[in-house]
């Protein structure tokens, strides 16, 4: 039985890497058995930042889908589709930032960041569509009456955001929406392959359409321990960046290669070795279901359009009542 309803979503913003997927996908594929989820391609956010160049979003577009796909959310339990197809997403968009303080989303923490971040990258964001994307986040979540929102720590200050919107609305209108809650999940944080936080911009990113082959010849690149270097040394699993995979993708022969390795009765070549076949089988269902999906686009946009139909008689329905409260029939 549901235990309520999810939104949640992402830009699609280039390809996925195998960071994405434990950070938010993974957990989404296990929510989808315990509650009424929208997934949505948020391609609108995706033009806060990259609005000078939207040639890609298409094809980005339809890699998510195929990526969501193979990580094996099933389109018949989910709800999925791209925000920018349900207009009601831009029209409450709008109608909420009549009503919101401007104060309210210059306080973001993460606004001024984004500015300096972005900023120093040559992109000028200084923009209304920028200040305002917590006002869309907002309008995406309860356009569906979401009561919850599966979220990171660092995501706690755009829902507490989200929660002031829906309450100033409910207040002075009609209490339509229910405050959307954060759903804390424990989202892995996989490393690059260098150490550093996996990221496109460093290259050092696992992609998580990878082959079985192509998984194989990332793991190899993985560092390890700089102090160990030949196979006799005794190697710090707490300073190795292949130990903190093994840490995820093989729990159950954790202990024994930390004590290998410290004994130095495995080499890193070895180690590696075992830790891209575990991940290789991990991840051998996702491979199949990508084989399937791939080369199939007609297939993945009936899936899309299929989502959006249900997507917009929610939507739709809402916006009625929005309308009405608001006098705006």
């Amino acid at each position: 039985m549901s235990k309520g309803r999810i939104f949640s979503g992402m830009q699609p913003s280039g390809k996925f890497h195998l960071g994405n997927y434990m950070g938010a996908l993974e957990n989404w594929v296990k929510l989808q058995n315990d509650y009424e989820c929208f997934f949505s391609i948020v391609d609108l956010h995706a033009l806060t930042s990259a609005y000078a160049d939207t040639s890609k979003i298409p094809e980005n577009i339809y890699n998510m889908a195929l990526d969501w796909l193979s990580a094996g959310l099933d389109p018949e339990k989910n709800v999925i589709f791209v925000q920018s197809k349900v207009k009601e997403h831009a029209e409450l968009h709008l109608l909420l930032s009549m009503m919101t303080p401007l104060s309210w989303l210059e306080r973001v923490p993460t606004y001024k960041d984004k500015l300096q971040q972005l900023g120093a990258q040559g992109k000028d964001i200084n923009t209304y569509g920028f200040l305002g994307y917590p006002e869309l986040m907002t309008a995406d979540i309860i356009l569906y009456k979401a009561g919850f929102v599966p979220v990171g720590e660092d995501q706690l200050p755009h829902l507490e955001l989200a929660r002031e919107i829906t309450r100033r609305f409910n207040n002075l209108y009609s209490p339509i929406f229910p405050e959307p809650q954060g759903l804390m999940s424990e989202a892995a944080v996989l490393p690059g392959i260098d150490g550093r936080k996996m990221s496109k911009s460093y290259g050092n990113t696992i992609p998580f359409a990878s082959s079985p082959d192509e998984l194989r010849e990332r793991v190899r690149m993985i560092i390890t321990d700089p102090q160990r270097i030949k196979k006799t040394d005794k190697g710090n699993p707490d300073v190795c960046v292949a130990f903190k995979f093994h840490k995820l993708f093989n729990k159950e022969e954790i202990v024994e290669i930390d004590q290998a390795c410290r004994s130095a009765s495995i080499g890193c070549v070895d180690c590696k070795k075992r830790l891209a076949e575990k991940m290789v089988h991990i991840m051998g269902a996702m491979h199949v279901r990508r084989q399937e999906y791939e080369g199939k686009p007609e297939k993945i946009r009936e899936i899309l359009e299929a989502g959006t139909e249900r997507a917009r008689k929610v939507a739709a329905a809402t916006m009625e009542e929005v309308r009405e409260a608001m006098h705006l029939q």
